[in-house]
Formats: structure tokens, sequence, C-alpha cells
């Protein structure tokens, strides 16, 4: 699956299946309101401490596979399988919050 890493996509295999994700301003409003940050710098503050409660994972991941177009429920996710468990998990989130607001390496 191509994906365009200049509009913040990032590509991932869960339940065996290729998805796109994506981080779009809907999806970082539905993180902003799911997550109790007052604005978007709360939002990249409480990314930037490094520290995700298992909640807040599910919700990164649910909101970008919805920003893709990706029609899936939070209790969706949270049943859904990655390559290397919740490590790949965490490794998406991370990805995907890369991707969207400029942060380290591109991943290929």
């Amino acid at each position: 699956m191509m994906v365009n890493r200049q509009r913040g996509e990032v590509a991932a295999t869960l339940n065996g299946r290729e998805m796109r994700l994506c981080l779009t301003l809907g999806a970082l409003a539905e993180l902003e309101e799911a997550l109790g940050a007052d604005d978007l710098g709360q939002l990249v503050a409480k990314f930037s401490a490094g520290h995700m409660k298992t909640d807040e994972l599910t919700a990164v991941i649910a909101a970008g596979l919805r920003g893709a177009g990706n029609d899936v429920s939070m209790d969706e996710v949270r049943k859904m399988q990655c390559e290397g468990g919740v490590g790949g998990m965490v490794k998406l989130a991370a990805d995907l919050l890369a991707a969207t607001f400029g942060t380290g390496a591109d991943a290929a």
C-alpha cells in the first residue's frame, strides 16, 4: 500500500489486513475530546511526554484509522491484532504521531 507521509499517512497490517491511517484535523479534534485536551498544544504536550495509557493508545490508532476513512469503533480497535503485539501497536502510534507532527525520522 502506498502512503503519502507528507500528508501524515502511514500503513499498518491490522488483523492481517493492510490499512491506511491518518490524523486529519477532524481526527485530531476527536482526540482532543477523547483525551480531555483543551487545545492542540495540550495534545502535542501529552504525546511528547512519552507516556500513554492503553485507552489513549487505542484512541490514537482509532482516530488515525477513521481519519483515513476506515469505519471502526474503539471496541473493534481494542480487539485488533498487530504484528509485534502491543509493542507493534505502540510503534504504530509513534509512527503515526511522527508523520502527523513531523517529528523523528520517517519510517518506510
